[in-house]
C-alpha cells in the first residue's frame, strides 16, 4: 500500500472542468452535482478500480486511465485500487457467460506490474496505491449480510446481460451477485468522492452510492466511459489478440494501430489521446493513411517517447512499403507455433494458419500446423505481427 496526502491547488477553471466532464464521457451521475464541487476548490478523492485478471493493461484500460490523469491535472487525489480481492470473485458486467474463479497464484502473478503499467499514464509519487484485499478480506458473514441487505435479487437479475443469461437458460451463480456489493464497499473503505467505470459497470459502480450512504457518507458521484471496439472491430479481448498492451514495444504498438480500420482512428484519437479534438477533426478530415500514422505516433510516444514513435514510423515504413522485418522484436523462446504466440487464441491462430497467413521469413514457407517446431526463425503472422525465436 502507498499513500500520498497533500492539499496542492484546484485547478477550478471551468472550461478546464467541462472539457473533463465530456471528453470520453458518456455519463456523469449526478452531472450538476459534480461540476459545482469540481469548481468549488475542494479536493476530491477519484477512484477507479482495476481487476487483474491478466499480466498486462490494454488500450481499453487507458481510457479511464486518462480520465484519472485529467482528475489529477486538476489537482485533485487520485486512488488507484488493484482489486486482489474482488478478482477472485469475477465481474460479470461484460461477460454473457459465467465468469470462473481466479486461482490466488494467478491473480498474485498478474498484479505484479499494474501499478508500474498505469504509471505510463500516472504520476504515481501523488496517488494512493491499495489492494482492496485490505479490507474485504477481513470482513465476516454478520458484514457481509448487512450489505447484502442494501439491494435485491430484482435489482441484480435485471442488468441486460444477467437477464440475457437467464432467458437463455444459462447459469448465473450467487457468487456473482457478490460483486457489486465488493465493488461498493470499496468506496466506503476509500471514501471515494468519485468513481470512474466503463459503461458496462453502471451497476456496480453505482452499488457504492447506498452503500456510502448506510455508513454516514455522502454518496459517490460516477464517471462512465464508453467502450472501444478491438483493432479488428470487434469487442476487445485480450484472448483475441486484438489489443494493444501497454507493455508492447514501439514497432508492436505502432503496427497495431496502422492494422485497425480508418473508421476507427477518430475514436481512438478521442479516447485514447489527448491531442485537442478541433486538432483530431482537421486531422481525420485528411488522408486515412497519414491520420492513422498521426495516432499511432501519438501512442507510441505517450507509452513511450517520441523518439521511439519516430523510429517505429520509419520501421514501419520499411517493413510495409520496402519489405523489411522491424528491428525491436519480440523474442521467445523456440518451441511450437502455438505454445510461442501468446497474444492470439488457439482457435484464431488456427483460422490464420489454415488461410496461410502464417509464414517463415527466413524460408519464405507458410507454417501448415499451430504445431510445427519453430526454431531459430522471425515468423510473420497476417500482414503486421511478427515473432522472433532464438
Amino acid at each position: 500500500m502507498r499513500l500520498f496526502s497533500s492539499a496542492p491547488k484546484i485547478n477550478t477553471d471551468p472550461a478546464a472542468v467541462d472539457a473533463v466532464l465530456t471528453r470520453g464521457v458518456t455519463e456523469v451521475i449526478v452531472k450538476d452535482e459534480l461540476r459545482k464541487k469540481l469548481l468549488s476548490g475542494k479536493q476530491l478523492r477519484i477512484k477507479l478500480g482495476i481487476d487483474p485478471t491478466s499480466p498486462d493493461l490494454h488500450i481499453g484500460r487507458s481510457i479511464p486511465l486518462l480520465k484519472l490523469r485529467d482528475f489529477q491535472e486538476l489537482g485533485h487525489q487520485i486512488v488507484l485500487i488493484v482489486g486482489d480481492f474482488t478478482a477472485v470473485i469475477g465481474d460479470t458486467s461484460d461477460k454473457d457467460a459465467e465468469r470462473p474463479m481466479l486461482e490466488q497464484e494467478i491473480i498474485e502473478k498478474n498484479k505484479k506490474h499494474y501499478f508500474d503499467q498505469a504509471g505510463k499514464l500516472l504520476d504515481l509519487s501523488k496517488i494512493e496505491m491499495r489492494y482492496n484485499s485490505e479490507w474485504l478480506k477481513p470482513l465476516n458473514y454478520r458484514q457481509i449480510g448487512e450489505h447484502a441487505d442494501l439491494f435485491s435479487v430484482a435489482d441484480f437479475i435485471a442488468r441486460d446481460n444477467i437477464a440475457r443469461r437467464l432467458e437463455a437458460g444459462k447459469r448465473v451463480s450467487l457468487r456473482e451477485l457478490l460483486y457489486p456489493l465488493m465493488q461498493g464497499y470499496d468506496s466506503v473503505a476509500i471514501k471515494a468522492d468519485v468513481e470512474l467505470g466503463g459503461m458496462d459497470q453502471k451497476f456496480n459502480v453505482l452499488a457504492g452510492r447506498p452503500m456510502q450512504e448506510h455508513f454516514g457518507q455522502e454518496p459517490q458521484n460516477v464517471v462512465l466511459n464508453p467502450l472501444i471496439d478491438g483493432l479488428d472491430g470487434t469487442k476487445m479481448s485480450s484472448s483475441k489478440g486484438n489489443v494493444i498492451n501497454l507493455t508492447a514495444t514501439p514497432s508492436n504498438m505502432y503496427g497495431k494501430v496502422m492494422s485497425m480500420a480508418d473508421e476507427q482512428v477518430r475514436t481512438y484519437f478521442e479516447l485514447c489521446t489527448r491531442v485537442p479534438m478541433s486538432e483530431v477533426e482537421q486531422i481525420v478530415a485528411g488522408h486515412p493513411k497519414e491520420a492513422k500514422m498521426r495516432l499511432a505516433r501519438e501512442i507510441v510516444g505517450r507509452y513511450h517517447h517520441k523518439d521511439a514513435a519516430a523510429k517505429a514510423e520509419d520501421d514501419w515504413t520499411q517493413t510495409f512499403s520496402q519489405g523489411g522485418v522491424p528491428q525491436d522484436l519480440p523474442t521467445v523462446a523456440r518451441g511450437k507455433l502455438r505454445d510461442i504466440v501468446k497474444d492470439i487464441s488457439t482457435s484464431e491462430l488456427r483460422r490464420l494458419v489454415e488461410q496461410g497467413a502464417v509464414s517463415s521469413v527466413v524460408s519464405g514457407k507458410k507454417i501448415e500446423s499451430i504445431d510445427a517446431e519453430i526454431q531459430n526463425d522471425v515468423i510473420r503472422i497476417g500482414k503486421h505481427r511478427f515473432i522472433k525465436t532464438d
